[in-house]
């Protein structure tokens, strides 16, 4: 099973830029997930609004030109938009599909960078999010939970550490809560099981030479409950061509999604 996450800054953006060529090209993927997708589905370029041997789910936010998420997938969607919050239920931040025993989710956590109240936003919407997660593990189905956290969990997911601890995306608060996603609620962050290498980033500024000079954040993450985050295999953040200013994460993992 091959899962692909990226925010795609745009989906016709993305589009513009090749990617719905190289997700054509790109060998035995079975769910692919995007998000800050900013548009509505009418708006969805062709080549994405349903992928060659691809079922198609999109999950926009009211606003126009404005956050949202997709799902695609192999095999037919089965579907939950949201998770209960009408705050953030609006702004298109969670999709949720079940593949028998398995539910893949594509998430778009909110930014704070802009202004204190974004932050403010950003701190409810972790408040909110919590109690979903303790629920996704009580539910006893195994979940990947892909997407843009916009938090960078330790000194070795980005570049510049030191002078970022007062900035939001690895403030305190949001590490700490982050931390237990993991030690409390039992999820595995599953690049880091594979990778413990540092200067593994999946977002560059695009003020400098952020890219080029490899100074980045590591912000999108495959979270999975630990029996499917045992079966990884292999993770990729793929770098050759850019879409956005993030990169794809790609998770190989030891699983039969169709006989899940």
């Amino acid at each position: 099973m091959r899962i692909i996450t990226l925010n795609v800054n745009g989906i016709r953006s993305a589009e513009r830029k090749g990617f719905a060529r190289w997700l054509a090209r790109l060998e035995a993927w079975d769910v692919a997930c995007l998000q800050e997708i900013r548009a509505s589905a009418e708006h969805v370029p062709k080549t994405l609004a349903a992928p060659r041997r691809a079922h198609a789910v999109f999950h926009p936010a009211l606003r126009k030109g404005y956050s949202g998420v997709a799902l695609y997938a192999r095999t037919p969607i089965e579907s939950r938009i949201g998770f209960g919050s009408d705050e953030f239920d609006r702004e298109g931040r969670y999709l949720e599909a079940d593949f028998g025993s398995v539910s893949i989710v594509s998430v778009y956590f909110p930014s704070g960078s802009s202004s204190p109240a974004r932050q403010a936003a950003k701190f409810r919407f972790l408040e909110s999010f919590l109690p979903h997660l303790e629920r996704l593990r009580e539910s006893g189905r195994e979940v990947i939970l892909c997407g843009d956290w916009n938090i960078a969990h330790q000194p070795i997911d980005l570049k510049n550490w030191r002078s970022n601890q007062k900035y939001s995306g690895f403030l305190p608060e949001e590490r700490a809560w982050l931390s237990r996603v993991f030690d409390e609620l039992g999820f595995v962050d599953v690049f880091r099981r594979l990778n413990k290498e540092p200067g593994q980033y999946t977002w560059w500024s695009n003020r400098g030479q952020a890219w080029a000079k490899n100074v980045g954040w590591r912000i999108d993450y495959q979270i999975a409950t630990p029996g499917i985050a045992a079966t990884a295999r292999s993770a990729t953040i793929y770098k050759r061509r850019r879409f956005s200013d993030h990169a794809p994460l790609i998770i190989d993992y030891d699983f039969d999604l169709n006989g899940a």
